[in-house]
């Protein structure tokens, strides 16, 4: 079923660098040649932006009529416009210092600390900026919404995504809703089957593709629930079930899959979600959050309480 409002943009709207999220955003939805081509372009735009269409069939092992039909696919009247939209993404990716910066595929043993420090920060800045940047707000708000009115919340999610998952879960519990949170496939599915309408099921997955994941979302679907998706690729299986899809902008390599910035994005919509759902009823959120703190405070040792051994300040 098309889903009723998604986070992603026209290839072709805003600043240069939309071009590479919008292709990051779109792979699941290209055929294997199409992949390949939109691969080169994504790995070195400066230099794909100097290839006529013959040169990058030819990095890309394809056809001429596959290049065409691949600048088509993800937006542009034709290869030309292509090539502009990826020098100006070429240059401003220049400009952030993203180029010299790109983290390794598999481990470097000649990379520094201070080189691993750099690559990581950077990366996963970006993946932040990027995800703020083309984060539909009409979609955040209807997930929101649609959060803030249910009677329950589950939340879907499997490896990384699952400790996402569980931080979402928890800061639901802080303001008194009632979420739960789910990381393997049995219990998940229990769950899912029991939603219906007025429940919110939650899937949480990088590639959109994680068959733990998309399954109970698919069946809370089924089931009744306001489904929302949390993915890194609009069009990916885990969008075909959700009324809301709310898309990350991580670029991720082999080494780094699924471990450090597509987490980070997807914490940074959890965090959104949450602030703008406790600001709904700010006074409730205020006094729950007062009470929770209270709750756990006397579990603290006291030296972490400014106060030493003897009871001293």
């Amino acid at each position: 079923m098309p889903h009723a409002m998604s986070a992603a943009g026209p290839a072709v709207d805003g600043h240069p660098g939309d071009v590479l999220v919008r292709l990051r955003s779109s792979l699941p939805n290209l055929q294997p040649a199409e992949q390949r081509v939109a691969h080169v372009v994504i790995s070195d735009p400066a230099s794909s932006a100097h290839l006529s269409i013959t040169g990058l069939a030819e990095q890309a092992a394809t056809s001429v009529a596959t290049v065409a039909r691949f600048a088509r696919k993800v937006g542009f009247n034709g290869y030309p416009e292509l090539r502009i939209a990826l020098a100006g993404a070429a240059a401003r990716e220049d400009v952030l210092g993203v180029n010299g910066r790109q983290p390794p595929a598999e481990l470097d043993e000649s990379a520094s600390l201070a080189d691993i420090v750099s690559s990581i920060v950077h990366h996963e800045t970006r993946a932040l900026q990027e995800t703020a940047e083309h984060l539909q707000l009409g979609a955040a708000q209807a997930a929101v919404d649609a959060i803030s009115a249910a009677s329950r919340v589950d939340i879907f999610g499997i490896g990384a995504s699952g400790a996402v998952a569980d931080d979402f879960r928890q800061k639901l519990h802080r303001i008194g809703r009632i979420a739960f949170s789910w990381n393997e496939i049995h219990a998940a599915s229990t769950a899912a089957s029991l939603l219906a309408s007025g429940n919110v099921a939650i899937g949480i997955s990088h590639s959109g593709a994680t068959v733990d994941t998309v399954e109970p979302l698919t069946r809370a679907h089924e089931a009744g629930a306001t489904t929302i998706a949390i993915t890194n690729f609009d069009g990916s299986p885990l969008t075909k079930s959700a009324d809301i899809v709310l898309t990350t902008a991580a670029r991720e390599t082999t080494f780094r899959s699924g471990a450090t910035a597509s987490r980070t994005a997807q914490l940074a919509v959890v965090d959104i979600l949450f602030v703008a759902i406790a600001r709904q009823n700010l006074a409730a959120s205020t006094e729950a959050l007062s009470k929770t703190h209270d709750a756990v405070t006397g579990r603290r040792l006291a030296a972490s309480r400014g106060v030493d051994s003897r009871g001293r300040v």
